[in-house]
């Protein structure tokens, strides 16, 4: 099946609340089923030789020769010997079909327009994003910088999420290791609250404020790991038990322009972070989001990074009525113990015993 995001028919309304800066996507069609997209005589959709059972590849990498080539599926001919794979969901949470209704305030929507993309991390089902090697996030972060360039040549593209749900609790119902790519034609909230945060404090302080906070985190309790590139540690105020945040080093607005050197960082620091939360926490189901800057002209300007949620207990009426959250373990706590395993980890990785 998919991650629990589509609305079946594809053609949804993106509601906005009566007075805050929240969005719903809502099908215009109650009642849709989700369709069994991985569940067809057994076979995994994702998995190679079911490639029939997706959309075609807008973007097939393969390793030939030491050199990666960039594909793409015929209708006759799917790509085969792939190592990363990518193609528009069959159940999108946005579409670029929606028709164009809109709705005035204070019930106010507009079409769920954009693109939902599927980026198959590897062609091994039982492999996880935890378990996939260094040189195979290296490929699937070039991929993922190919499609963001890509998609901001899209007419109505203002930003580009990419996001992680593994585990059921975490919203997939998909269990081979994918990431998802969907376009919005405006910002989305959390992006939008980040940003002004950051503009405020610039102009208070005079410099970003994600550069303050690495500058802080990098020899404190709450590290976690650093690699040339980049930090990780847990953040002060995490709503999540256990939560981490990734951030490059330097002050930089664009993932999709991030050199070479760094994106091959970044895989190291992913493999080792992720490989050490799933052990410590015993495979925990988890989200990963990227948090960046709009690319297209625009002032919302924020410090990329990526932030990670594990999911291991469920909100109460407390956070979801209020917004207030509980964390019954202490980022420093967390740290201590994510740092642990990920040092760990990232010793196996590189040969260090």
């Amino acid at each position: 099946m998919h991650d629990v995001l589509g609305q079946g028919s594809g053609l949804a309304d993106l509601r906005k609340d009566y007075v805050l800066d929240k969005f719903v996507i809502v099908p215009r069609i109650s009642g849709v089923q989700y369709e069994s997209y991985t569940s067809f005589d057994d076979k995994c959709a994702y998995c190679p030789g079911n490639e029939s059972m997706t959309e075609p590849a807008s973007l097939a990498l393969v390793a030939k020769d030491n050199m990666l080539q960039r594909l793409s599926d015929s209708e006759e001919n799917p790509i085969a010997d792939w190592c990363v794979r990518v193609f528009e969901s069959s159940d999108p949470a946005v579409t670029t079909t929606s028709t164009n209704s809109y709705s005035d305030k204070p019930l106010y929507s507009e079409p769920a327009y954009g693109y939902h993309l599927i980026v198959v991390a590897s062609p091994h089902h039982k492999e996880k994003l935890s378990q996939i090697s260094v040189d195979q996030w290296a490929n699937v972060l070039l991929v993922i910088q190919d499609r963001v360039r890509w998609l901001y040549t899209k007419k109505s593209v203002t930003y580009v999420s990419i996001f992680v749900n593994s585990g059921q609790i975490a919203g997939t119902r998909v269990d081979h290791p994918h990431l998802n790519l969907v376009t919005f034609s405006t910002i989305p909230p959390t992006i939008e609250l980040e940003a002004d945060a950051s503009h405020r404090y610039m102009n208070e302080n005079g410099n970003c404020h994600a550069c303050a906070i690495i500058s802080i985190e990098s020899s404190g309790p709450r590290q976690i790991l650093g690699t040339d590139s980049f930090l990780a540690f847990s953040p002060w105020a995490a709503t999540y038990p256990y939560e981490f945040w990734i951030y490059p080093k330097r002050h930089t607005t664009a993932f999709s322009r991030i050199t070479q050197k760094e994106l091959s960082d970044l895989a190291l620091m992913l493999r080792a972070t992720l490989g050490g939360m799933s052990k410590a926490l015993d495979e925990a189901a988890f989200n990963l989001v990227f948090h960046l800057s709009p690319e297209k002209k625009n002032s919302r300007q924020i410090h990329w990074h990526i932030e990670v949620y594990p999911q291991l207990n469920m909100w109460s009426g407390l956070e979801r009525g209020f917004g207030v959250y509980l964390n019954h373990v202490q980022p420093e706590k967390a740290a201590e113990v994510l740092g642990s395993a990920c040092r760990k980890e990232l010793a196996g990785l590189v040969g260090i015993t």
